[in-house]
C-alpha cells in the first residue's frame, strides 16, 4: 500500500488521530464473511483495507465468519473464503473465528436486554411485522405483544431456546421506537428461530441471533478498534450503538463507513451471481467470466493486480462506478513483465513458402521476456509451412492494411520478409492455403532502401500443437446492471467464444503460468477444462492495449 496516498482518505486521517490521542495502543480490525458464496471482487476491497491497516499499524485483522444462518452457512464456502484470503497474500490474526463461539454471550445479552424492558417476544408474522413498521413517511405503529411483562417475555424466550415454536411463530425484537426516522430503530428482530443443522454447532441451538444483533458485540468481545463496513449498512450504525450501549458491554469499538465497489458490466450481489449460476448463463462460482475472487485467478489475475486495483480506487464516502479498464490495466500492468512471450495462430489459415525446401528447418532462438532476459530462450523453427492469422491476409491490397496481400511483402516476427504470390480456396470461396516466397536475406533486418512496415506472427505446421482458446467479455451489455431490475436481459450471448489454434511446440516444456501471445493478448492455461477436453486450454486475461481514462488512475 501507498502511505503517501492512503494517509490522505479519511478512514487513516481517523486511525492517524485516534493514535495522536492514544485512544488506541494497537489497532484491530476484522473481514467478517458470511459464508454463504464465494467471495468477489468487491470482497477483495474490503480484505484489502483491514488487513492493509492492521499491516501499517502493526496492528492484527482477525478473519470471522459470519455463521449466524445455518440455511445458507456452508463448509464449503469457509473452505473458498480462506483460500482467497491466502491467495491474496494475507494472513489473519491467530486461529480463525466464529461468530457461532459466541452463540452462549448473545443469549447472555438477550436476557439482559429483556430483564432491562430493551426487548420483548413477539408474535407478530413477517408479513405483520412488516406492515406494523410503516415506511419512510408514515410511522410505525407498537406491537400488541410490546407491553407484556418482563417475567413473560424471559418464559417465551426461553420457549423459543428449548424448540417449542416453530420457524417464524415468534421472534425477539429490540424495543426502541417505532415512530424513528430511521426505519431500523422500529423495533428490529434480534433473533428468530431456525431449526437447521448448523455448520459448526450441529442441532444445539434452535434461535440464531442476527446480523445487527451479533455484528457488534462480535467486535466488542475481539476488542476491535475500527469497525470497517460498506455504506449500505450506515442506518445499521445507529443500532450498533444502542445494543453495547444497553448492554453496557466493556469494549467500545466504532462503526466507520466506506464505499462499496460498483463495476461496469458486472454485479457483485451473491443473490444475484447465484442466479446467474442457476440459470447456467455461467458455469460455477470460478467460471472465468465471474467476478468472484476464484473466477479472476482461473482468467489469470494476481494478488498484485487486485492489490493494485484496490489501491488506485481508494477509500471514500461516496458510491460511483468504476471502469473495467482500470482492472484490465492493473494486470496488465502486472503481467507485462512477468509474462514470456510466445506465439499462438487462433484463427489459422495455412502459408506455403514456394522457395523453401520441403523438409527445410531452420532453428531460430528468441528471448523468453523482452524486459527480463532472466526468463531466458526458447527455440522457433522456420519452415516451409507455417500458420498465420486469418486475420493477416487480404486478397485485396489496401494502402491502410499493413499485412500481408497479393504482392505485398510483410515481415514473419523473428524470421524474414515473405511476399505473397498465389491463394487457394474452397469451394465456397473461402481462401484454404496462400503461397509466398522469402527473402534469405532479410533474418531480423530490413534490406537497405527498402521500406516493410508489417509484422505478423506465425507458427511452424511441424512444431505447433494444437490448442484451444476462450475468449472472454463482460457477461453484461449495460454498464449498470446491479441498478436494473430486470438485468437477466441484458446479457451478453457473446460473453465467450471458444477458437482451436496452434501454439509453439517449445512452449510446453516450459514451466510459466503466464503467457502474452504476440499481438493477441496475456493468457494462463486452464487446468480444470484442459483436463477434461484433453487438449491444452487457455484463458485470455485481457487484451495488450486499451486506452483508459487517466482521471481513474
Amino acid at each position: 500500500m501507498n502511505k503517501n496516498i492512503y494517509n490522505k482518505n479519511f478512514i487513516f486521517k481517523i486511525i492517524n488521530k485516534d493514535i495522536k490521542n492514544k485512544i488506541y495502543k494497537k489497532i484491530k480490525t476484522r473481514f467478517p464473511p458470511e459464508p454463504n458464496g464465494f467471495l468477489h471482487i468487491g470482497h477483495a476491497k474490503s480484505i484489502y483495507l483491514n488487513f492493509e491497516i492492521s499491516k501499517i499499524y502493526n496492528g492484527n485483522c482477525n478473519l470471522r465468519f459470519d455463521d449466524t444462518n445455518p440455511e445458507k452457512s456452508k463448509k464449503k464456502y469457509i473452505k473458498s473464503i480462506k483460500k482467497d484470503i491466502k491467495w491474496m497474500g494475507y494472513k489473519w490474526n491467530k486461529k480463525t473465528m466464529y461468530t457461532s463461539k459466541y452463540f452462549k454471550n448473545f443469549y447472555k445479552y438477550a436476557i439482559k436486554l429483556i430483564k432491562k424492558n430493551y426487548a420483548y417476544v413477539d408474535k407478530l408474522s413477517k408479513i405483520e411485522i412488516k406492515n406494523y413498521r410503516g415506511t419512510l413517511k408514515k410511522a410505525g405503529k407498537n406491537s400488541p405483544y410490546r407491553n407484556q411483562s418482563i417475567k413473560k417475555n424471559l418464559i417465551l424466550f426461553e420457549k423459543m431456546k428449548n424448540g417449542y415454536f416453530n420457524d417464524g411463530e415468534v421472534c425477539l425484537r429490540a424495543k426502541i421506537n417505532m415512530k424513528s426516522k430511521n426505519i431500523i430503530m422500529r423495533d428490529p428482530v434480534l433473533y428468530r428461530i431456525k431449526k437447521n443443522s448448523h455448520c459448526k454447532t450441529k442441532n444445539k441451538w434452535f434461535i440464531y441471533p442476527t446480523y445487527d444483533f451479533s455484528h457488534c458485540i462480535s467486535d466488542s468481545l475481539e476488542k476491535i478498534t475500527h469497525s470497517l463496513c460498506s455504506l449500505e449498512f450506515l442506518d445499521n450504525k445507529s443500532l450498533y450503538k444502542w445494543i453495547l450501549k444497553k448492554i453496557n458491554i466493556k469494549n467500545y469499538p466504532k462503526q466507520y463507513e466506506f464505499s462499496r465497489l460498483n463495476l461496469e458490466y458486472t454485479i457483485l450481489s451473491k443473490r444475484k451471481l447465484k442466479i446467474l449460476i442457476k440459470k447456467k448463463i455461467v458455469k460455477g462460482w470460478d467460471d472465468p467470466r465471474m467476478p468472484t475472487i476464484s473466477g479472476l485467478k482461473r482468467r489469470g489475475y494476481t494478488p498484485k493486480s487486485i492489490k493494485d486495483f484496490c489501491e488506485k480506487i481508494g477509500v471514500s464516502k461516496k458510491n460511483h462506478l468504476i471502469e473495467i479498464k482500470l482492472l484490465e490495466y492493473c494486470i496488465r500492468n502486472n503481467l507485462n513483465s512477468i509474462a514470456p512471450r510466445f506465439m499462438s495462430i487462433i484463427n489459422p489459415i495455412k502459408l506455403i513458402i514456394i522457395n523453401l525446401p520441403k523438409n527445410y528447418k531452420e532453428k531460430i532462438i528468441v528471448n523468453n521476456q523482452i524486459l527480463n532476459k532472466k526468463f531466458g530462450t526458447h527455440k522457433i523453427y522456420f519452415c516451409r509451412n507455417i500458420y498465420i492469422d486469418r486475420s493477416d491476409f487480404k486478397e485485396n491490397f489496401n494502402s491502410k492494411y499493413r499485412r500481408l496481400s497479393i504482392n505485398k511483402e510483410v515481415r514473419l516476427r523473428h524470421a524474414y520478409i515473405i511476399k505473397a504470390i498465389k491463394i487457394k480456396k474452397d469451394n465456397n470461396g473461402k481462401i484454404k492455403k496462400i503461397f509466398c516466397t522469402y527473402d534469405k536475406n532479410t533474418l531480423k533486418k530490413n534490406p537497405i532502401n527498402r521500406k516493410v512496415k508489417g509484422v505478423i506472427h506465425w507458427i511452424s505446421q511441424k512444431y505447433s500443437i494444437p490448442a484451444i482458446f476462450r475468449l472472454f467479455q463482460p457477461i453484461f451489455t449495460i454498464k449498470n446492471p446491479e441498478q436494473n431490475k430486470n438485468y437477466l436481459n441484458y446479457i451478453n450471448k457473446k460473453s465467450i467464444k471458444i477458437k482451436k489454434g496452434f501454439i509453439e511446440k517449445d512452449l510446453i516444456s516450459k514451466k510459466f503460468k503466464f503467457f502474452q501471445f504476440e499481438r493477441e493478448g496475456y493468457f494462463i492455461i486452464d487446468k480444470k477444462t484442459s483436463k477434461k477436453n484433453k487438449i491444452i486450454t487457455f484463458n485470455k486475461t485481457v487484451s495488450l492495449k486499451e486506452k483508459i481514462n487517466k482521471k481513474n488512475i
